[in-house]
């Protein structure tokens, strides 16, 4: 699951189109895939950013965002 820093699903709708605003956490190598669905988290606890806490999944096509669910 990665950390994705937009406070809100409505945030990371607005920014398809763009490439994705992420956290990297693993200590195993990297999450990111520029192709493909990624199961994502927004943790504000843990982030130290403001916003509800929200899980989801995001496509990715060439880098850049293409749904948020």
């Amino acid at each position: 699951m990665m950390l994705v820093n937009y406070n809100s699903k409505k945030l990371a709708r607005a920014a398809i189109g763009s490439p994705l605003d992420y956290t990297e956490t693993s200590l195993f190598g990297p999450q990111f895939r520029p192709d493909g669905t990624l199961a994502v988290v927004y943790r504000p606890t843990i982030q130290g950013l403001g916003g509800r806490e929200w899980f989801g999944q995001i496509t990715m096509r060439d880098g850049l965002i293409v749904g948020v669910k």
